[in-house]
């Protein structure tokens, strides 16, 4: 099958369907971050599907903005930089806790433990993580602040599905919440952006078949005049 914009589109739309059931399957009967998880098969699937989410996420979030480059405008291209940036570094640190993290859980257990604490929202370490913190606070930041202005450029864009765009959005807003409730549990706030990232991606792939099956117009025989035919 030939690759075509179309296709990849489409790709995107479904890689952004995959991502979001992925995120939010990921957050049901999530065990509690301690270390002798680190060790379990538990673990290892876990954050696999948080790799495959931020990474499929991305190319579903590259596709949408590509479908509506021309009517986002300059908030469009701010929104999909910043979400992509958080992505890439939620990318980067999931990898890390599905490759390096369980190596040295016998060597360095504070430092996991550490690691661990800051991966929870509102989480502080007891000793120094380095830059391992700024780039969990960066990843946080781009993430949230990217979702809220992508949601509302693909709002504003009027092509996809507008209650899916306005979801992530208000899903990147209420997780600033998260501080503030300490009662209920945090993961419950990831399950807004997953469903519209499944919505979003859904869109964006029925919007493209619809395209590919919209039937091709003759340009030549468009342009004659009916009363000139014999």
């Amino acid at each position: 099958m030939p690759l075509t914009t179309t296709t990849l589109t489409r790709a995107a739309g479904a890689a952004a369907v995959v991502g979001g059931l992925l995120y939010v399957a990921v957050q049901i009967n999530h065990p509690h971050l301690d270390l002798d998880l680190m060790s379990t098969t538990q673990w290892a699937v876990r954050q696999t599907m948080k790799v495959l989410f931020a990474a499929l996420s991305l190319a579903g979030i590259t596709g949408m903005y590509l479908r509506q480059v021309t009517r986002s405008g300059i908030l469009g291209l701010i929104g999909y930089l910043v979400l992509a940036s958080g992505l890439l570094l939620m990318l980067s640190i999931e990898v890390i806790g599905v490759v390096v993290v369980p190596s040295i859980v016998g060597t360095s257990p504070g430092y996991v433990s550490d690691v661990l604490a800051v991966a929870v929202p509102g989480g502080h370490a007891s000793g120094d993580l380095g830059l391992m913190v700024l780039l969990t606070q960066l990843a946080g930041v781009a993430y949230l602040g990217g979702g809220l202005v992508f949601g509302i450029a693909l709002f504003r864009a009027r092509i996809l599905a507008r209650w899916a765009s306005a979801l992530l959005a208000v899903g990147a807003v209420a997780t600033l919440a998260i501080p503030l409730l300490p009662g209920v549990n945090f993961r419950l706030f990831a399950i807004p952006t997953g469903v519209a990232l499944i919505g979003l991606g859904h869109s964006l792939w029925r919007d493209q078949r619809t395209a590919a099956d919209r039937p091709v117009t003759d340009a030549v025989s468009s342009r004659l005049d009916p009363a000139g035919v014999q």
